[in-house]
């Protein structure tokens, strides 16, 4: 059954946030992409496909919940040399490690936006992140689809979750920065 989209968003301290509920993550139209400079200077971008996971929406927004399941396997860097080396033991050894985890532990206002805290599962090392998150609103497709829309955005040393592997450049630095830019983009469905 379809919603009107200006049911399910309603204001909270001054910042629109969905409807109360369970929102269950659109794997076709989520992102979770990642940036690392290489050789210093370039940004080269990647990212994982088939994307799974719940946003629970409480009604007091500070008691929502996020849970995220990527498959380590779906990595793409648009190299196929380079994702083999992304998958191997060096970074994310999915043949031990096939997923990357993050459950969120909790969700504070942030100015005009919000701050989600969650541990971040990598390669079976558990470490907490803060994320920037924006709700970006609801709309529905052309289908009779209503999809919320979120934007979350972190930056994390590699190496906390031990992603060292590197290679020193004969003029000073190395090859892949320690710090990685995350970007999540996220559409999600009411449950029903």
């Amino acid at each position: 059954m379809a919603h009107e989209t200006s049911e399910l968003t309603r204001e909270v301290d001054g910042r629109p946030v969905p409807a109360s509920g369970t929102w269950a993550i659109d794997p076709t139209h989520t992102q979770a992409e990642f940036v690392v400079r290489h050789l210093m200077v370039t940004k080269v971008r990647g990212g994982f496909q088939d994307i799974s996971g719940t946003i629970v929406v409480g009604d007091d927004p500070a008691e929502s919940r996020v849970e995220v399941t990527i498959p380590v396997a779906s990595v793409s860097t648009g190299a196929a040399d380079r994702d083999a080396h992304l998958l191997s033991e060096d970074f994310l050894d999915a043949e031990n490690h096939p997923s990357i985890t993050f459950v969120s532990t909790s969700v504070e206002p942030s100015e005009s936006s919000w701050k989600l805290t969650g541990d971040l599962t990598i390669k079976g090392v558990t470490k907490p992140v803060v994320l920037d998150l924006e709700f970006l609103g609801i709309s529905a497709d052309p289908w009779g689809n209503t999809k919320a829309a979120f934007s979350a955005s972190t930056e994390v040393e590699r190496a906390d979750w031990g992603l060292t592997w590197n290679v020193p450049l004969e003029g000073g630095g190395v090859l892949v920065s320690k710090a990685v830019q995350l970007e999540i983009e996220a559409q999600a469905a009411l449950a029903q």
